[in-house]
């Protein structure tokens, strides 16, 4: 059990929710179909490691869209799309990646947070991101646990710089050190948050080892895990 847990943030992308199809290699095959360009679906998964390498080198700057449209651009080269259509498609991706009928919420997500809300825990989200949080809060039903929200485009900063994580606490009102943030990033999620004195959970969902974590950092690989290590046996059990 983490000690003195007052407050819990979570990441969005990926911790508490998950693209379908249309962001996967046919999903980018139709787009790029739409404006005129050829893509091969097999080369996505590459492609998207590609990208996220000078994705990750921008964190913790000023949010700015033209990051994340040149992220779908270079997907979108990677797969074969040539010409000057590439910018226009890739333009519709980010957009499209801020509807919140192409996610779905993982099935673990609920239940943790309703754990941790019925044992008196503050919860917030902080994402880099450019959707609406309150839309996605009501989308999915979240809005009864979640006490604040702050995305990288409405505050300025991006994850993991330690402006982004102060705002969220001084809008719960916690301090760092009864607050642990829960996300899929070590860098952007954990090392962000543990650089200001917070403490971090790691999400590694398909069960793959971080043995370049810290020790102190648990590792989960579902949410189920949260209430037991943020509240504690002895207290689950009184509920």
């Amino acid at each position: 059990m983490l000690d003195s847990t007052a407050a819990v943030f979570f990441d969005v992308d990926y911790t508490l929710i998950y693209p379908g199809p249309t962001f996967e290699g046919e999903g980018y095959r139709r787009f790029a179909a739409a404006h005129g360009l050829a893509v091969d679906p097999a080369r996505y998964v590459s492609a998207v490691a590609a990208a996220s390498v000078e994705l990750e080198s921008a964190g913790g700057g000023i949010y700015r869209s033209e990051l994340f449209v040149r992220f779908a651009r270079r997907v979108l080269e990677e797969m074969g799309a040539a010409g000057a259509a590439v910018e226009p498609c890739a333009r519709e991706i980010y957009e499209e990646w801020a509807a919140c009928r192409h996610f779905s919420l993982y099935d673990d997500v609920r239940p943790a947070l309703r754990a941790l809300h019925g044992a008196g825990v503050r919860m917030g989200l902080i994402s880099n991101t450019h959707r609406c949080l309150a839309s996605l809060q009501q989308h999915f039903d979240l809005a009864p646990y979640i006490g604040c929200a702050v995305s990288s485009s409405d505050h300025g900063y991006m994850k993991p710089h330690p402006d982004i994580f102060r705002e969220a606490l001084r809008q719960l009102g916690a301090q760092p050190r009864e607050a642990v943030m829960v996300g899929d990033s070590l860098t952007n999620d954990i090392e962000g948050a543990r650089r200001i004195g917070m403490r971090g959970i790691l999400v590694s969902r398909s069960g793959a080892g971080h043995p370049e974590a810290p020790a102190e950092v648990p590792v989960v690989r579902t949410l189920c895990e949260l209430p037991r290590l943020l509240i504690g046996e002895a207290s689950l059990a009184a509920r």
